[in-house]
């Protein structure tokens, strides 16, 4: 099934122009944004069913947790980490974690 499309014509801020001049396909880049924001908001309705309350307290609790264990992620545990998983797939015979075009 195809998807179908509606032609709009729209009026945004200088800024927001400048900004979608700076794009090759400024329909997709819209729909792409756009899509994002859905999905946020399909997740925020999934999170009052479920009885979740996201505030600016909590979220910026998480962004702490976050920013505290990606500071424990160095550069070079990162390598030893990504080494160990590439041994282990050669010990197992794979040759490559991307598949190979068909």
């Amino acid at each position: 099934m195809t998807e179908r499309f509606r032609k709009l014509s729209i009026s945004v801020p200088e800024d927001v122009a400048e900004r979608l001049e700076r794009e090759s396909n400024t329909s997709a880049f819209l729909v792409d944004t756009v899509r994002a924001r859905m999905r946020l908001e399909n997740l925020t309705t999934m999170h009052e069913e479920f009885g979740i309350t996201v505030t600016p307290e909590g979220v910026a609790r998480a962004r702490a947790r976050r920013a505290a264990v990606e500071a424990e992620w160095t550069p070079e545990r990162r390598a030893a980490v990504r080494e160990r998983a590439r041994q282990g797939a050669r010990d197992k015979g794979i040759t490559s974690a991307r598949p190979s075009a068909a």
